[in-house]
């Protein structure tokens, strides 16, 4: 990302973290992040957008981490859970910026479905990643392994609805995908280690 636009994205994110998705008006990121209105339209269509942007910044950070410090576990179930509490502890850790990204993915927008899908699918190589034990991803998922990622993502980002809501807390949404992972993974001896 060039450095006007990662400013951009720095202050909707800072703005986000004040007050929510409300306190993202693009008015107001521009002249906080010191460039012309016309500029910031230029780069994101709309808030939605500039948002999807910060989110694809954190996840690229999440890889990173991953990367260099991937979850423990002796096993799958334990591995992938490790990795959800993991995601959930770093994106609830910031609530106001959590609500604000969440409501962005959710909004249904035609036009942003490239950059949501995106997210699913790298939410979705590191869950496999996890699965597996093997953060460099060096052979593609089965499509066992990217259905079971696909089912434990829904699980994860539905949970994490119910949070955004107040339904329930954040050890709620790492308990039910850990849950949904159980019943998905129980099955003696699987091995998920890339061959």
């Amino acid at each position: 990302m060039e450095e006007r636009s990662r400013r951009i994205v720095e202050t909707a994110v800072e703005l986000a973290e004040q007050g929510g998705f409300d306190a993202v008006r693009l008015r107001d990121v521009a002249a906080h992040a010191g460039v012309a209105l016309g500029t910031l339209y230029r780069r994101f269509r709309s808030k939605e957008d500039l948002l999807l942007a910060a989110l694809q910044q954190q996840v690229s950070d999440l890889s990173t981490r991953v990367e260099r410090r991937p979850p423990a576990g002796d096993g799958a179930l334990e591995r992938v859970t490790a990795f959800f509490q993991l995601v959930t502890r770093a994106l609830c850790g910031r609530p106001n910026l959590a609500r604000a990204l969440i409501r962005a993915v959710a909004t249904g927008e035609a036009e942003l479905t490239q950059k949501v899908g995106a997210f699913h699918s790298q939410i979705g190589e590191l869950v496999v990643a996890s699965l597996r034990g093997d953060p460099a991803g060096s052979v593609p998922p089965t499509d066992r392994e990217r259905a079971i990622a696909d089912v434990l993502q829904h699980v994860w980002f539905s949970s994490l609805i119910g949070w955004t809501a107040g339904l329930h807390g954040q050890s709620f949404v790492v308990d039910q995908t850990r849950a949904a992972a159980r019943l998905l993974l129980d099955r003696s001896g699987e091995d998920f280690s890339p061959r």
